[in-house]
């Protein structure tokens, strides 16, 4: 109950925040958003959600042919429910691995998996971040934003050097791991179990990386149609509430906000992703539009993931979890 008030929280803090900066002039703008447009917006995440299952299937290899459509489609929407509802998105991996599971898909298999698919997501976010900056050195570009670009440019590639790191030396963190558990007086059947899980999930990752170029060229590119997609929200938004922004400074705006809301570590980022965009907005559009830009934005880039995918994680979660109980 404790996590669910959390979310609740969030949300209505989340909400509280495009209502107080749009103030009275908020409902008019929304009421001149196009419905169709809305509908245009959804469809777009839907795709997307369809994107994300191909993937999942091609990354598990032969294991993922026999996954059907319909059940990797809503193993993707119980996940992103899961990411958006926990701190932090902590919730995706665990249940990406439960759900799998029903399939006799191992952890480690089911964890290298989600590992590859973040490094993709990672890679894209990286190349797009420095496609901009090259892109600023030609044209004019918001100043306020160039510290911002190159500091989250520095952060990936320290990331990405971080997963290198832990991939190519992965013998040394496993004995770090080993000694700093054991001066933590772990007993050593947990540490032999832990050192056990690690090993596998290394050699599944590697087994992974082992695909095919063309499935993992795939992959990436299926990852890119993804992101285009969704980081497209923001710009149309904009374009049916009458608002004039470059696509690549709303792109921009959505990688800031959205790294907030990571780091902020609350439910989907609720609250910080909606301060860190309306902030940014604001001097680009105006107070209205930009209150109104965020609020549509967020509902269909969280709200519609939690309304559509909370049945679908009690249905693929809760009902192995009743049909054992009623046994």
């Amino acid at each position: 109950m404790n996590r669910i008030g959390w979310l609740l929280a969030a949300l209505v803090m989340a909400a509280l925040v495009p209502a107080v900066l749009g103030g009275s002039e908020l409902l008019p703008r929304l009421r001149s958003f196009p419905p169709g447009l809305l509908l245009v917006l959804f469809g777009m995440i839907v795709l997307c959600w369809t994107l994300n299952a191909m993937r999942l299937r091609l990354l598990l290899g032969s294991q993922g042919e026999k996954i059907g459509r319909l059940r990797s489609l809503g193993v993707i929407m119980a996940t992103e429910f899961a990411i958006c509802s926990t701190p932090g998105g902590s919730g995706g991996p665990l249940t990406l691995m439960a759900l799998l599971s029903h399939d006799r898909v191992r952890p480690a298999h089911s964890g290298a998996v989600f590992a590859m698919d973040q490094l993709n997501d990672l890679l894209f976010f990286l190349f797009a971040v420095l496609g901009i900056i090259v892109y600023t050195l030609f044209h004019s570009f918001n100043r306020s934003l160039e510290g911002l670009l190159i500091s989250s440019a520095v952060l990936m590639l320290a990331t990405l050097g971080l997963g290198l790191v832990l991939v190519r030396w992965r013998r040394g963190v496993m004995r770090f791991n080993g000694r700093l558990l054991k001066r933590m007086k772990v007993s050593p059947l947990t540490r032999r179990r832990w050192a056990r899980r690690l090993l596998q999930f290394f050699r599944a990752f590697r087994a992974t990386l082992r695909l095919p170029r063309r499935v993992l060229a795939l992959v990436f590119g299926l990852t890119c149609l993804h992101w285009a997609l969704r980081y497209s929200v923001l710009y149309l938004v904009l374009i049916g509430l009458g608002g004039n922004l470059q696509w690549i400074t709303s792109f921009l705006v959505q990688v800031l906000s959205l790294s907030a809301g990571q780091v902020s570590l609350l439910p989907g980022g609720a609250g910080a992703a909606e301060l860190t965009s309306a902030t940014l907005l604001t001097p680009m559009v105006g107070k209205s539009t930009a209150a109104a830009a965020v609020l549509v934005w967020r509902v269909v880039t969280y709200y519609f993931y939690l309304v559509a995918g909370g049945p679908v994680f009690l249905w693929l979660l809760g009902r192995p979890l009743l049909e054992r109980i009623t046994r």
